[in-house]
Parts: structure tokens; C-alpha cells; sequence
């Protein structure tokens, strides 16, 4: 099975690229933006390679990989799951009054299909949500 878009989520933003990247590699503070996360670790330094652990409020815990991490610019990591890579791509670029965000939620493997079945419409629902409530908590004062 090839690469299946789940979904995506943009916004715009007053807050600068390295606040909101801040954000993506403190693992700590992600249940701040995503409801749907308990808690996310990554062992050691946050670069690409790393792997983590990460708790869903409604699943089971879940190995991940750090597949992107350019300052300022990309955070990318991709879940294990069962016969497939299910990888959440967040960019921020410069604009001249703050940033540009874009989330993109993608599944690849042999058990892709299912999965998006059973998750798919979860992301859907939420990944604008986080990255709405991701741009509110960067812009507080």
C-alpha cells in the first residue's frame, strides 16, 4: 500500500518559527496542545534517530521515531504501529508578521488501509483543533 493522506491542519500566527518549534521538541508539554496525548518521552537528545514513547489518552502507548528535526523549520516523527509508519510532518516558516503553520498527517505500510479506518477520523477531528490551541498558547503574553 502507498502513502494515504489522513489529513492536514494550517494556521497563521504572531508567534516567531523557534517558539512554536520550541514547542515540538519539548515532548513535556505536548498534552498543553493535543488533548488526545497523556504523555510523549524521547530517550536522549532530540535529533533525528531518536526514539520516543508517547501515551494516547485512548490507546496504547506508542513507540515513535524523530524523522525530521531542522530548527525552526520541521519537526517530524513517525509512530510503529503493526504493519505500518503513521507520520505527523509540522512546519513553521517565517512570514512577515510571524509564522506559517502546517501540519500533515500521513500512513504508509501494508496494514495503512485499516489503520486509517480505525484512526483516521480521529486526526481528522483534532489536528486542526491542536494546532489552533498550539498557536493560542505560543501568542499568550
Amino acid at each position: 500500500m502507498g502513502l494515504i493522506r489522513i489529513c492536514s491542519a494550517d494556521a497563521t500566527s504572531t508567534g516567531k518559527p523557534e517558539e512554536f518549534f520550541n514547542r515540538w521538541i519539548s515532548h513535556d508539554t505536548w498534552p498543553e496542545w493535543d488533548p488526545d496525548i497523556e504523555w510523549a518521552r524521547v530517550n536522549g537528545p532530540v535529533v533525528v534517530g531518536a526514539r520516543g514513547v508517547l501515551k494516547p489518552k485512548r490507546g496504547p502507548k506508542t513507540k515513535f521515531i524523530i524523522s525530521a528535526c531542522a530548527p525552526n523549520r520541521e519537526y517530524t516523527d513517525t509512530a510503529l504501529l503493526p504493519g505500518a509508519r503513521l507520520v505527523f510532518q509540522h512546519t513553521v516558516e517565517p512570514i512577515e508578521r510571524g509564522s506559517e503553520l502546517r501540519v500533515l498527517i500521513t500512513i504508509e505500510g501494508p496494514l495503512a488501509l485499516p489503520w486509517t479506518k480505525i484512526m483516521g477520523r480521529s486526526f481528522q477531528d483534532s489536528a486542526q483543533a491542536s494546532l489552533d490551541r498550539l498557536v493560542r498558547l505560543v501568542e499568550q503574553p
